[in-house]
């Protein structure tokens, strides 16, 4: 859903103004967060909830346009071809447990590229690089372009499998971090009644005020839910950059007058995380780079489909090499030490 054509110099309105109208639509509902689309300019989207914590088939998405304030509609939960096809990616509809079984297929794919590297060094010693046996058997022509492709993409394929192994330890990277530092930070809170905040726009200008660089993606209310706090908005933020574009930030605002600020510190290695993610489905450099990754990907699958040829063909003709041999009509030869008598 799209906010329709305005004149240029339309301003757009408070965002408290947008939750507002969400809040004439579903008056019984909680506010959980609100965001705003990169790809629909002028759209809020406003997420409400019948109960505090929410309950899978009670959450509504209403999408409001920002300059107005009318209901454009509600986003209905769906799945199309690409969203079943990156759920298989990631999981294979299992959860957790078949991110973690992707992931340590991960780990014996970097372990088979880098022992393929150990083996071709030494086989490259006999040959020229990109040499391709055409007048050998097929099983030796396939042989070299399989040895050329996967040399070509080598590197490729050990960035792809080292941050793809990264992403499935997303979520127990982020419940490590949870279970580290927010129980601490959040103690002084829980058990409190879930606050109102006066103004959503005055603790958006509090953070933009303390970090001038960061965009505002979105703000998750007062929540008695384990992914907030009773007591503090979550305003998350991100930079300007290429890179830093793909860095969250979660800044917690005190959800009373004082609108005072905490800001978590990030670790380490959910900042790795965070800047893998982009790297492993190749979206730093736009389209160009998506069709970049996908050319390196079909080549990989040329590498992974000659690789299970040539494993079959070296099975077959190790078993022919070992068949017993057939034995022939007697020699009329005497044997040698009949010589010796």
């Amino acid at each position: 859903m799209q906010a329709p054509d305005l004149p240029r110099d339309t301003k757009t309105l408070p965002i408290d103004q947008a939750i507002q109208a969400a809040q004439r639509v579903r008056p019984q509902d909680h506010v959980l967060f609100v965001n705003r689309r990169e790809n629909s300019p002028f759209v809020v989207v406003v997420g409400m909830s019948p109960t505090p914590i929410p309950v899978p088939g009670q959450f509504h998405r209403l999408l409001i346009d920002e300059r107005t304030t009318a209901i454009l509609g509600e986003e209905m939960p769906h799945r199309d071809v690409m969203d079943i096809i990156l759920t298989l990616h990631k999981d294979m509809f299992t959860g957790l447990p078949g991110e973690l079984f992707l992931g340590a297929m991960g780990i014996l794919l970097v372990v088979s590229i880098v022992s393929g590297v150990v083996v071709y060094a030494p086989f490259m010693r006999r040959i020229d690089f990109g040499t391709i046996r055409h007048r050998s058997s097929p099983r030796v022509t396939w042989l070299d372009l399989h040895n050329l492709l996967g040399m070509a993409t080598v590197l490729w394929l050990l960035v792809v499998a080292v941050t793809g192994t990264i992403n499935t330890l997303a979520i127990p990277l982020f419940d490590m971090w949870r279970a580290q530092t927010l129980p601490v930070l959040l103690k002084p809170y829980q058990g409190k009644p879930v606050a109102k905040p006066p103004s959503i726009d005055a603790a958006i200008e509090r953070v933009r005020a303390y970090l001038p660089d960061a965009r505002i993606t979105s703000v998750t209310m007062p929540t008695a839910a384990r992914f907030g706090s009773p007591q503090h908005l979550v305003v998350w933020t991100k930079g300007n950059s290429p890179l830093t574009a793909r860095l969250l930030t979660p800044v917690l605002v005190n959800a009373d007058a004082s609108l005072a600020i905490e800001a978590p510190q990030v670790p380490w290695y959910l900042r790795f995380l965070q800047v893998s993610r982009p790297l492993h489905f190749g979206d730093y450099g736009g389209l160009p780079l998506k069709i970049i990754w996908a050319l390196l990907d079909l080549l990989a699958i040329i590498v992974l489909v000659s690789g299970i040829y040539l494993w079959f063909a070296k099975s077959r003709f190790s078993s022919r090499a070992y068949l017993p041999m057939t034995p022939g009509p007697k020699s009329h030869t005497r044997p040698a030490d009949a010589k010796l008598r």
